[in-house]
């Protein structure tokens, strides 16, 4: 159809036929989109953004009126480099990793607002924004200190500001801590005095333990002789009681026994065979006349 009658062929009509060829498969080829594995497709007409976002596989479209944006909906890996002040106004450097996805369902607002940036436009200054507001509730040492809780609260709070806008976080982890060295020197300072301080009340509560251990040896020391003292007094007081009683039963007994006869015979005994010289008108001794007679 493109040989003349002369045997040789009209370029022109070869051109156009070229033309049509490419157009035809232009139309085909652009009738159809393939949407990858994890991701979406969002829709837009003329320029504007349909709702309706195509899942995973092959699926037809307008040619030359609609064009298909893929949309990455795997967890993607951020990692975010900034800074922050603490409660008592330390500068606080930290690296921060964010896991996140986009919802699927949400792929075509997302790419409404922001287009394919969304990373730069939402997720960045949503992390900087919740690392600024939670680091300023803790001082640096708390900070230090509580950084399972300080994490757990930034995933959080990031989650509940992504959550909106169809970006969900799946994980979130604080890699480094940085400090001014101006605020590690003085870190180091105080810990080294707390240390001379837990030293010194130690050897303190030490000693207290020893004088109060001293102090109780003396007093069941002190109770003991008290004890042997009253024990020795209670004796000896039994002791006496009991030589009185046994005296006073000698005496009564001895009391009982004697008569007139031993009496008077006591007394010849004990004489030294003197006379006195002055006597009363009692006679002190008895009559020996008889006894001489």
């Amino acid at each position: 159809m493109f040989k003349r009658k002369d045997g040789t062929y009209s370029i022109g009509r070869l051109l156009v036929a070229v033309i049509a060829i490419i157009f035809i498969l232009s139309v085909a080829l652009g009738s159809f989109t393939v949407i990858p594995a994890g991701h979406t497709g969002v829709v837009v007409t003329f320029g504007s953004v349909s709702e309706n976002v195509l899942q995973e596989g092959i699926h037809l479209k307008i040619p030359f009126a609609q064009n298909v944006e893929q949309i990455d909906n795997r967890i993607v890996k951020l990692q975010v480099s900034t800074e922050a002040f603490s409660k008592d106004l330390q500068t606080i450097s930290t690296v921060l990793a964010v896991n996140y996805r986009i919802s699927k369902s949400m792929s075509y607002s997302i790419y409404k607002e922001v287009g394919g940036g969304f990373e730069d436009v939402i997720v960045i200054p949503a992390v900087n924004e919740v690392l600024k507001a939670v680091v300023a509730k803790y001082t640096a040492s708390d900070l230090v200190a509580n950084r399972s809780t300080v994490s757990a609260e930034l995933d959080a709070q990031l989650d509940e500001m992504l959550n909106k806008r169809g970006i969900f976080v799946e994980d979130f982890n604080i890699i480094d801590w940085d400090f001014s060295p101006e605020y590690i020197v003085a870190v180091e300072a105080k810990q080294v005095a707390e240390q001379n301080l837990i030293k010194t009340r130690t050897e303190q509560e030490q000693q207290t333990v020893i004088a109060q251990a001293e102090a109780e040896r003396q007093v069941i020391a002190a109770n003991a002789r008290a004890q042997s003292a009253l024990i020795a007094a209670e004796a000896e007081a039994k002791r006496i009681v009991m030589e009185a009683e046994a005296q006073a039963e000698a005496n009564r007994k001895l009391a009982e026994s004697l008569d007139e006869s031993v009496i008077e015979y006591q007394k010849i005994q004990k004489w030294d065979g003197k006379l006195p010289y002055v006597t009363g008108e009692a006679n002190p001794f008895v009559d020996v006349s008889g006894m001489i007679d």
